[in-house]
């Protein structure tokens, strides 16, 4: 079990590590494109600089950021036995230290874990999931959670959620400055007319950059989560039972953002698949009645 649930992790710190650099060298090289349409080497300067600082804070506090936009609140284990001993009894059997537990309000069906590593992992389940699954299904849908600390996934996935959302913010802020005249019309002599339009290329197609690295956190390890989940509690049909109500469930989650949807067991944003086209952009989860198939060995 442990080889299962362990396989992954030196590659996703690896992916990490990667994720990181890509975005440092993204916002080094548009801030160049930026500079150069200004006339300002200093626009680089402070690219570059926060980039260092979004690596930073992403790695140290990306979690944070995660279970804030999700409304998460802390649980303690007074009232909240049940909770705490299925926890428990998975984080010795996989030999992880017990995760910090959360709730988020909301009756949709749903939970994902955060952190940078095991030791300051978090777990977040909604009000629904405590309600409506039964101690098989509850006990599935935690040891899939527990699989990805585990496998290191919360690491990559967490940390796309600061550095993705950084990216855009920096062009959005490129593109108003360009709007409302920020540039000195002056630097269009002397060729800068080609850097200001690959600026504003630059500044649209970066945030659509930012989306495939959202992406890029492989729709394969919700299936590996799935298996590895599945081994630590011996019943698949826990998790598969559980799935099968969230394919059901219409259930909306009002603190859902497509920044964190990826995060999640299953997609979160309910009702907004065929409404909202940047909804689909973000859609990381392969289809739930697959993941049930896999489940059976159907």
């Amino acid at each position: 079990m442990v080889q299962n649930l362990y396989t992954h992790q030196d590659s996703n710190v690896r992916k990490s590590w990667l994720l990181m650099t890509a975005v440092f060298v993204l916002l080094v090289a548009v801030g160049f494109v930026f500079s150069r349409a200004y006339g300002n080497p200093s626009i680089l300067y402070i690219f570059a600089f926060m980039s260092v600082v979004g690596n930073i804070f992403a790695y140290w506090y990306s979690d944070k950021v995660a279970l804030a936009m999700s409304g998460a609140r802390q649980l303690e284990r007074s009232g909240n036995e049940r909770l705490f001993r299925i926890v428990e009894n998975l984080s010795i059997t996989a030999g992880l230290p017990l995760p910090r537990l959360y709730i988020i309000p909301g009756q949709q069906i749903n939970a994902f874990a955060t952190g940078r590593d095991a030791k300051h992992a978090a777990v977040a389940v909604t009000q629904g999931a405590l309600e409506r699954l039964d101690d098989n299904e509850l006990t599935g849908v935690l040891a899939h959670e527990l699989s990805h600390i585990g496998n290191r996934d919360i690491l990559v996935s967490t940390i796309v959620v600061v550095l993705a959302g950084m990216i855009a913010i920096m062009s959005d802020w490129f593109l108003r400055m360009t709007y409302w005249g920020g540039r000195d019309r002056d630097n269009d002599r002397g060729g800068n007319t080609v850097f200001v339009v690959l600026a504003i290329v630059s500044a649209i197609l970066a945030p659509l950059a930012a989306t495939m690295i959202q992406l890029a956190v492989s729709r394969k390890r919700e299936f590996v989560a799935d298996a590895s989940g599945a081994l630590l509690t011996r019943y698949p049909e826990g998790l598969a039972s559980a799935l099968e109500k969230i394919s059901h469930d219409d259930v909306p989650l009002r603190t859902a953002h497509t920044a964190t949807a990826h995060l999640f067991l299953a997609n979160p944003l309910k009702g907004k698949e065929n409404k909202n086209w940047i909804a689909k952009l973000f859609m990381t989860h392969p289809p739930v009645e697959e993941r049930i198939r896999a489940l059976r060995g159907k």
